[in-house]
């Protein structure tokens, strides 16, 4: 008898048929709570069923396949390499093995028929690393589709980052030149000849212990964050089951809170007297439109700056990409415009007059040549004329700009320390870590100006370029004012005892009093009553001819 996974509809009915006619009984399908196979249909064992064309016949089969049934054998398998079945004992007429051509080869066990799952082979059958509780495993976790093969994760975390993870990265050239250079110089030598598998919260203790002792604690939480998307991309590929990092046992490291610091109006005032005048219109356009350096490095006087509408339009910046300088899209890709005081207006005529605009031609967002005609278009030279460019009239690398005038000023200052004497052998000058007194002190400025004198914050976030007002709100929310006094005002109102409440006055009694808090009462003025007379009329210029004075 085959078996069927459903039940005829006329099962009865032919049944009763087959009792009376005597002509043999019909095959009674498994019921619901037996075991039925996944992949076979159901056929009667009656010659009626099997060989008959009949339609009534025909109408009694379900070969529908079905997926597992609860309580059904789960498919799979071990099979002995070793030995095969060979014939029974003449003698006893028990089965026999007979060795097979892989007999001593290899593993003995070897578990295979699990569909979805790749054949495994063990040395034992029977024991917690045996055949017997791997194929266990395997069939459970393949019936959820949760089955992830360890083998999987053999794989080298350095293989896996350059075959998979790092193909896959979409952003732009700068960006991945700034992950590579990361990820190849604190991930990959310490843990890329470590298999996937083999990457576990221990591993990942340790060497997160040396990152924060060797980088800066923003390095060390962007590389970390490096390392956690790797995992997850290997666990959405089914190499490993779980990420470690996302480990309730490990911690990330932590980057310390530093509130946006504004710079008073003497220091800028200082700062830019000590600047080489070429570079002093930068400042104003730091702290007079919160542009950020690169976008100030690449005003377009004839393209950008809109003094008829006072509006200064952020439509590029200059980076470095491949140590190459390159013209490229605001930071959030984005083209937005700025107000344009009239300081600022006035301040970038008399740089005009003073340093003539330079046409400067760069490539778009990526010097090296397009792999695809698209790219290739993409990334063609662009000339634009530069309000600021350095002495050879060439763009601004921020680099240069930034160790040879920008802390030259701020030492010049007293915003820093001075440097020591100039190395001629490293060709650095070491004022040490600066970053709190960098270009983007200006825009914190900018920020801190504009919302002291309550401005709203959606039109600082638009203004500064930011994807939405909660990042304005996050970096500049102690630059709101007056924000502990108003508290303190409002718990003081809502504590204050209650005020006594003014009589209401009728002003129909004549003998109605007005008090005031602190003064004495006056006396109300009597409501006169109206006449009963006939109305007012008035002449035919407008006068009033009732004797009363004209309403002025």
């Amino acid at each position: 008898m085959k078996l069927r996974t459903s039940t005829p509809r006329c099962r009865s009915t032919s049944r009763k048929r087959a009792a009376r006619s005597g002509s043999g009984s019909i095959a009674t399908p498994p019921s619901r709570t037996s075991p039925r196979l996944s992949t076979l249909s159901w056929r009667s064992s009656s010659p009626e069923h099997n060989g008959s064309s009949s339609g009534r016949a025909r109408s009694s089969l379900w070969t529908r396949p079905r997926t597992h049934v609860r309580g059904a054998p789960l498919p799979g398998y071990i099979e002995d390499r070793w030995y095969k079945k060979g014939p029974p004992d003449p003698k006893t007429g028990k089965p026999t093995r007979v060795e097979t051509a892989l007999h001593g080869k290899g593993k003995r066990y070897k578990v295979t028929g699990i569909p979805g799952v790749r054949s495994r082979s063990f040395d034992k059958r029977t024991g917690p690393h045996g055949a017997e509780a791997w194929k266990a495993k395997a069939q459970h976790e393949s019936t959820k589709g949760e089955f992830i093969d360890p083998r999987d994760g053999n794989m080298l975390l350095r293989e896996y980052v350059e075959d998979a993870w790092w193909p896959s990265l979409k952003a732009d050239p700068a960006t991945l030149e700034t992950i590579k250079g990361r990820v190849w110089t604190h991930i990959l030598p310490p843990l890329g000849e470590m298999k996937l598998r083999d990457i576990k919260v221990a591993t990942l203790r340790v060497w997160v212990k040396a990152l924060e002792q060797t980088v800066a604690p923003g390095t060390a939480f962007a590389v970390w964050g490096y390392l956690s998307n790797i995992l997850t991309y290997a666990v959405d590929d089914e190499r490993i089951t779980r990420n470690p990092c996302k480990s309730k046992t490990i911690k990330a490291p932590v980057v310390p809170e530093q509130k946006a610091r504004a710079w008073t109006r003497e220091r800028v005032a200082s700062v830019r007297a000590e600047l080489h005048e070429r570079y002093r219109i930068l400042v104003d356009i730091g702290v007079g439109a919160g542009l950020r350096q690169g976008e100030a490095f690449a005003l377009d006087v004839d393209l950008d700056i809109d003094e008829s509408a006072e509006l200064i339009h952020v439509r590029r910046q200059v980076k470095r990409v491949a140590g190459k300088l390159v013209f490229a899209p605001p930071k959030t890709g984005k083209e937005r415009p700025v107000p344009l005081p009239r300081y600022l207006a006035a301040q970038i005529r008399a740089h005009k007059a003073a340093f003539p605009p330079q046409k400067v031609t760069l490539p778009w967002g990526d010097p090296r040549p397009g792999t695809t005609k698209k790219e290739t278009e993409d990334r063609r030279p662009r000339t634009h004329n530069l309000l600021v460019t350095n002495l050879e009239g060439d763009a601004i690398r921020a680099w240069s700009f930034n160790q040879h005038y920008w802390k030259k000023a701020l030492a010049a200052a007293g915003v820093i320390p001075p440097a020591p004497p100039y190395n001629p052998k490293t060709r650095n000058i070491p004022y040490g870590d600066t970053r709190e007194f960098g270009f983007h002190a200006l825009r914190h400025t900018y920020a801190s100006v504009q919302l002291d004198a309550r401005e709203s914050v959606v039109a600082v976030s638009k203004w500064l370029g930011h994807k939405d007002a909660a990042i304005t709100l996050r970096v500049y929310a102690h630059f709101m004012p007056e924000a502990d006094g108003r508290g303190r005002m409002a718990m003081d109102a809502w504590f204050a005892p209650p005020k006594p409440e003014l009589k209401k006055i009728s002003l129909d009694s004549p003998s109605a009093l007005i008090s005031l808090p602190g003064k004495l009462p006056l006396k109300a003025f009597k409501v006169p009553k109206q006449s009963a007379g006939p109305p007012l009329r008035s002449g035919f210029n407008g006068a009033p001819t009732n004797g009363q004075r004209p309403v002025s």
